[in-house]
């Protein structure tokens, strides 16, 4: 049966290139003005992509100076969203490690319901400190207790979105009964972080509950996905990386007992597009060329776990880098980034241009041809079900992706022409979950 490639579009203020703001295009204050992405979201709804996400953290992300760095508070801004589309599903990020379970289930079962069921969760563990010290804590929790506590969170949200049966609202005048109390399924939760007694004030949505997300590639990373994520979000720079992450995810969700199908693996991208590969090199080397190192430098140390001081621009990176047990932030990317910078003999200064646009997600530059050929060879050779593009600049970057790679997808049979179905779960091919508490799965 032939499989239908998926697309995302990954939308951060004017663009995921750090350097894009500078351009004369762009609007700086664009991060702010609910109008721009609205524009967004019908361009990508106009190309029928599955759905736009909104990346997101409890902390100011960086230095102000580097790049725009306001950020609406993702539910929120696709509520707004919810209203100026009507098919494409609307994904926001929210940390288990800084939520609580009650409040953030309401927030995304109500996106849901007022979306019509088109609302995705990405679940993050949230690793740096800035956001801990935001929330009472002077250090960050330990890698593997973020993940402990991350399934108990999903476990209980899961709870809370199957506490209202499909039917339990009966709306019956006549007899003077709205709603059936023996169709509600108080939790009654009890577990080593959360104590979450009442059911939910928000029934079940046309999907069920929001499609579950995840963005960890760590070992930890990979076991939470196989357990419970309907989609990943990943970051690859070659074919055979993504290849063995796709093989190994696939074959631990059937040790799972779930159908590998039903987890969707969605590298990221980085598409510079032009008319001609030259042309797109060069616009590729203009953004980079606006990049200013001063602020790169602090971030990168971070990530690898150094000092500033033991970053040279014009060199290598440092032999003597802590081992990746000793990292208790972003595992998996680090981890990227040091085979990145050994594989290819990168610089300091070539390896921060190299995250400039992605952060460790692959850009390419070429035509349209170009863009598609390789998201077809990814597609086709295991180690993808589809992609989330992230355009280097916006808006342009993706109305060139909408407009010039889209159809031909399209024409080669792998995109779709028309959405088919209403929700995300329609999109993605995924069925509407059974509510756990009845056992009885309800078609819609």
């Amino acid at each position: 049966m032939p499989r239908d490639l998926h697309l995302n579009a990954f939308l951060m203020s004017v663009g995921h290139h750090e350097a894009a703001w500078r351009l004369p295009e762009t609007d700086p204050y664009a991060d702010l003005d609910v109008e721009h992405f609205k524009n967004l979201a019908r361009i990508a709804e106009r190309g029928k992509l599955d759905s736009v996400f909104l990346a997101d953290g409890p902390a100011l992300w960086d230095q102000v100076g580097r790049r725009p760095s306001a950020a609406l508070e993702p539910t929120v801004l696709l509520t707004a969203l919810a209203g100026a589309t009507e098919r494409i599903g609307l994904i926001a990020t929210a940390s288990t490690t800084y939520n609580e379970p009650y409040n953030l289930a309401r927030r995304f079962a109500s996106l849901d319901v007022v979306s019509g069921g088109r609302a995705g969760w990405n679940i993050v563990t949230t690793a740096n400190i800035e956001a801990a010290r935001n929330f009472n804590l002077d250090h960050l929790p330990a890698h593997k207790e973020r993940y402990e506590r991350a399934a108990e969170f999903v476990d209980v949200s899961l709870k809370l979105w199957d506490s209202w049966d499909d039917d339990a609202i009966l709306a019956d005048k006549e007899n003077g009964v709205w709603g059936d109390d023996a169709k509600i399924y108080p939790p009654a939760h009890a577990g080593q972080f959360y104590q979450v007694a009442g059911a939910l004030n928000v029934p079940r949505s046309a999907q069920g509950h929001p499609v579950l997300v995840q963005a960890g590639s760590s070992e930890n990373g990979r076991n939470f996905a196989a357990k419970y994520a309907e989609a990943v979000f990943t970051a690859h720079q070659t074919l055979s990386d993504a290849q063995e992450f796709y093989d190994d995810l696939k074959r631990r969700a059937a040790e799972h007992g779930r159908d590998p199908d039903h987890i969707k693996i969605l590298p990221g991208i980085v598409p510079v597009i032009a008319s001609s590969e030259a042309e797109a090199r060069e616009k590729d080397a203009q953004l980079n060329g606006l990049i200013k190192p001063e602020y790169a430098l602090p971030q990168l140390a971070a990530l690898l776990g150094v000092p500033v001081s033991a970053l040279k621009l014009d060199a290598q990176l440092p032999d003597d880098l802590p081992e990746e047990q000793a990292i208790q932030g972003a595992k998996s990317r680090r981890t990227l980034v040091v085979n990145l910078g050994r594989r290819e003999n990168l610089t300091v200064r070539r390896i921060i241009a190299r995250l400039g646009g992605g952060r460790g997600h692959l850009t390419f530059a070429g035509t349209p041809v170009q863009v598609a050929d390789q998201i077809q060879n990814w597609f086709e050779n295991g180690a993808a079900d589809g992609f989330n593009i992230m355009p280097p600049v916006l808006p342009s970057s993706l109305t060139d992706f909408v407009d010039q790679v889209v159809p031909i997808l399209q024409e080669r049979g792998l995109f779709r022409t028309e959405y088919t179905g209403r929700t995300l779960r329609e999109h993605y091919g995924l069925p509407r979950p059974a509510n756990r508490n009845t056992g009885t799965p309800v078609r819609i």
